[in-house]
């Protein structure tokens, strides 16, 4: 899955904030949850609107972003 499929960003959903496609859970949440020690587990409970597949989606995409945002810039 590529970016695209996995976050949603319309200003009519939580005035542009990007959430997980086809939800209108944060993808900021996502991180809070793990930032604060819960588990993927705890956070699917907790969003069940949420995949496992659109979570390792967005992890992913965070990495390859990441680094390659870093070799860029290295």
């Amino acid at each position: 899955m590529n970016a695209r499929e996995l976050i949603e960003i319309d200003k009519e959903k939580l005035g542009g904030t990007p959430v997980f496609a086809g939800t209108r859970v944060p993808i900021k949440s996502l991180f809070d949850y793990l930032e604060s020690g819960e588990s993927i587990d705890e956070f699917l409970n907790q969003f069940p609107s949420v995949t496992r597949e659109q979570v390792r989606g967005v992890l992913e995409v965070s990495q390859q972003t990441l680094l390659t945002s870093y070799e860029v810039t290295a």
